[in-house]
């Protein structure tokens, strides 16, 4: 059998997003890649999604360094590992891990700012406190934290 394997160019900087289709994990992975490509617009050369098995739940960056010329080496950095992180990334880090790599300067607007604020409302209760029944963002941390499942399929054990 002929090798039908060809070499194409790789646009930098390269998002790889590998994940388990065991697991079911592919919109997930586009969800992701959906976020970086909203996010980054032409700044990134590509995103790729690559089916694996085994629980894998990974995400690679390929880039050549900020300032270091056209002579520059690219490298590879491993942004996120749901095994060795203990779950999957939330949205706002894995733009910050990718930000702080391929454009440090880059405003991520309310991606920077902390996820709790505390000032006063009208009510005297401070913003980020509260029951989840006061709280929508609580609501929604909430049902996260439940959909969010970390462990692998049976078929991966």
């Amino acid at each position: 059998m002929a090798d039908t394997t060809e070499i194409a160019p790789v646009h930098l900087p390269r998002v790889a997003i590998t994940f388990c289709t065991q697991c079911r994990w592919m919109l997930r992975a586009a969800y992701f890649a959906q976020e970086l490509l909203s996010t980054f617009g032409g700044s990134l050369g590509e995103v790729a999604l690559i089916p694996a098995t085994g629980g894998l739940f990974t995400v690679h960056l390929t880039y050549k360094p900020v300032g270091e010329g056209s002579e520059a080496q690219s490298r590879e950095v491993l942004l996120w590992d749901r095994k060795a992180e203990g779950g999957f990334p939330e949205t706002k880090i894995l733009k910050q891990r990718v930000r702080n790599h391929i454009e440090p300067g880059k405003d991520l607007g309310h991606s920077d700012k902390p996820a709790n604020k505390v000032k006063s409302n009208d009510e005297g209760v401070k913003e980020g406190e509260g029951t989840a029944a006061s709280s929508g963002t609580a609501k929604e941390e909430l049902s996260v934290k439940a959909n969010d499942s970390t462990a692998d399929c049976a078929d991966c054990k």
